[in-house]
């Protein structure tokens, strides 16, 4: 059956506005990362926690894809798998340690809005690579993240909730990010989008592993200094949502509604991710929105925004 004149389908028509729902929760979910990370770590050192979180849900992605009846475009293979290995160690471990352990030392609004900045980083790299062509409004466009990024890093110097380090470990994983998301094109085109995210969660948690177990000196704790007995409910319940909901649900609802929906209008919705992210953090956290920084936020938004119309 028809609705009307439109000659769109009900079925089409409701399962359009399952995947519009399925990306707001994963917005939101998202957007709220930044706190749920911010009570995980109460409980668990940065590099204990991230590489326990990621690769619990590669797990939990590649279970998925036997339960949703997906072959993930082939067996990668013994190649595949190094380099979706390589991959990971970009996209998840380089990304999700600099952005774990950046956001331990400085508020949720500044990662919030510095790791917006990954688009912009993974068009300058295009253009490096000569996979995109460099325009005005690219140049533009990163002139514009880079002052933003200024505006939000200066305007947190002298707060006690933000540190220069923390907002340079976090661009240092927008960056990764935005590296990942060039790199993985290749690899996107030969395998199930929810297959690369699987295996790279997997394999980029594994590669950090290690980390937990040494700890880093003035950064993170090793595993032996966590008191399991004194972790509160709190930064277990932190573990599980950004674990299955900001990491496990929302991957799979961004890579299966690219391919329903199409790449332009879904990206609409990274722009949800940043406002939730500020708004989580002013409600939840807490912390305050200074001129420079809201001013800061503009200038980034406007970069991405050019950025992708490049």
């Amino acid at each position: 059956m028809t609705d009307g004149g439109t000659g769109r389908t009900r079925t089409g028509t409701k399962g359009a506005a399952l995947a519009e729902v399925s990306l707001l929760l994963a917005a939101f979910f998202v957007g709220t990362d930044v706190v749920s990370v911010k009570y995980a770590l109460e409980g668990f050192p940065p590099l204990v926690f991230m590489p326990i979180r990621y690769v619990l849900a590669g797990l939990l992605l590649l279970a998925s894809l036997r339960f949703l009846g997906r072959k993930g475009g082939g067996e990668p293979g013994r190649r595949g798998l190094l380099v979706l290995a390589g991959l990971g160690l970009v996209g998840v471990a380089l990304n999700h340690v600099g952005y774990t352990v950046g956001l331990s030392l400085t508020s949720g609004s500044n990662a919030s809005l510095v790791f917006a900045t990954a688009p912009v980083w993974g068009l300058l790299l295009g253009v490096v690579l000569r996979l995109e062509r460099s325009s005005w409004r690219g140049a533009l466009g990163l002139g514009l993240a880079i002052a933003g990024v200024a505006l939000v890093v200066g305007g947190g110097l002298g707060s006690p909730e933000a540190s220069v380090g923390g907002d340079l470990l976090v661009c240092l994983s927008a960056l990764s990010w935005g590296a990942y998301t060039v790199l993985s094109l290749p690899v996107l085109r030969r395998l199930d989008p929810l297959a690369v995210a699987g295996w790279t969660m997997l394999l980029g948690g594994v590669a950090a592993l290690p980390l937990a177990f040494t700890g880093f000196p003035g950064l993170s704790e090793p595993l032996s200094s966590v008191r399991w007995g004194s972790v509160s409910a709190a930064s277990w319940a932190a573990v599980v949502y950004s674990t299955v909901l900001c990491s496990s649900f929302a991957i799979a609802a961004w890579q299966v509604n690219v391919s329903r929906l199409g790449a332009n209008r879904v990206l609409v919705y990274l722009y949800l991710v940043t406002l939730v992210g500020l708004m989580a953090s002013v409600v939840l956290l807490g912390e305050d929105l200074g001129a420079s920084k809201i001013a800061g936020a503009a200038a980034i938004l406007l970069g991405v925004y050019l950025a992708r119309r490049a």
